[in-house]
């Protein structure tokens, strides 16, 4: 999905002085602990031609905080996203990084509150927390982004999910992986999952989909090995998944992300076996996954647009404040609850790789 903001909107959340808030940005503990980015537009109003809501305001449209779990690869895109949206509307962006300490979150959390924003977006360490969460940011609006809440009945008018449906990121991976045998006369297969962390929304929803996409294209799939929980990461998943890769039979690898994908290339070159032979499919289309992709080593991925969810988040934050509608400004679609804004997921092969180099 190309980024794209309606030009109106920044007049409209002009003219509704949009998340207006203290000053000042965070506590002086959490600077001292945490890098932050921010970005502001202090000519913004000048150049709508908003003098009024300038004087009103001293010319500061506000301020919200966004938290992320920590800051890897795929969250620093999504960060940057936010930042550019946050440019375009005149809103100071402060971001945070919790280093996965959930306790660290909701300290961010209450120095936001204690600020006086009106709006936190968080990318929750753990989704379990989202009550928490909840409770720890008061009468401030919450969006939660890249990793929804475990109990989606949390969701309401005061604190919503912007991400992908991630039923639909297995659901590719299952599709071309069908495909890929069926086209080699192979109905029954064996693989090797490497899982995100345990008990995360996005670990359950990619794995359940996948197989589940497998069997409703005719495969048989079953596992060649326990499930290995490498927790997202690089190199616990080339670490996990090297003493399997000459000792156990399997027709392909699949993995819940680009990153531990990228680990077992790495692990299967480490042994000397070419991994351009074995069918390893990924999530997220990162950088280093298009770009394995093109070196034929990774088979395809999907794209989860970082980018997009960052800036879904912010004009979320807007939205919710302003009283507009969740996804005014975007070409993301609503659940049917209206709570959750959707960022879709898109199929990445060596057909159509290089047409996400500038995405």
């Amino acid at each position: 999905m190309k980024r794209r903001v309606l030009a109106g909107l920044l007049a409209s959340v002009l003219a509704l002085g949009t998340l207006a808030g203290c000053g000042g940005g965070g506590s002086d503990d959490a600077a001292a602990t945490d890098s932050s980015a921010e970005a502001t537009t202090d000519d913004a109003a000048a150049e709508e031609g908003s003098s009024e809501t300038s004087d009103a305001e001293g010319g500061d449209l506000g301020e919200v905080t966004m938290i992320l779990a920590l800051r890897d690869e795929f969250l620093s895109t999504l960060e940057a996203g936010a930042i550019s949206a946050a440019e375009e509307l005149g809103i100071t962006l402060t971001t945070q990084d919790a280093q996965s300490d959930t306790s660290k979150l909701l300290q961010f959390i209450e120095t936001a509150k204690n600020d006086g924003q009106k709006a936190i977006i968080v990318n929750m360490v753990d989704p379990e927390t989202a009550p928490q969460v909840i409770e720890a940011a008061g009468d401030m609006k919450v969006v939660f982004v890249n990793r929804p809440p475990v109990d989606t009945s949390v969701l309401n008018e005061n604190a919503v999910y912007v991400g992908s449906d991630e039923m639909q990121s297995g659901k590719y991976q299952g599709e071309w992986l069908a495909e890929h045998f069926k086209a080699e006369g192979k109905t029954d297969i064996k693989y090797i999952l490497l899982n995100g962390t345990i008990g995360n929304v996005s670990t359950t929803n990619r794995t359940e989909s996948c197989l589940q996409a497998l069997k409703d294209n005719g495969i048989n799939a079953t596992e060649a090995t326990a499930p290995l929980a490498a927790d997202f990461d690089r190199a616990t998943a080339q670490d996990m998944i090297s003493p399997l890769l000459t000792t156990t039979e399997y027709d392909c690898i699949i993995s819940n992300n680009d990153a531990m994908a990228l680990g077992a290339i790495e692990a299967l070159t480490a042994q000397g076996i070419d991994p351009t032979t074995v069918p390893i499919v990924g999530v997220d289309a990162t950088v280093d996954g298009r770009q394995a992709i093109k070196d034929g080593t990774l088979s395809m991925s999907v794209f989860q647009d970082a980018d997009g969810q960052g800036r879904g988040a912010l004009m979320a934050a807007a939205n919710l404040v302003s009283g507009a509608a969740l996804n005014e400004g975007t070409d993301y679609e609503l659940d049917e609850a209206g709570y959750t804004m959707w960022v879709p997921f898109e199929p990445v092969t060596a057909d159509n790789v290089a047409d996400y180099d500038d995405r």
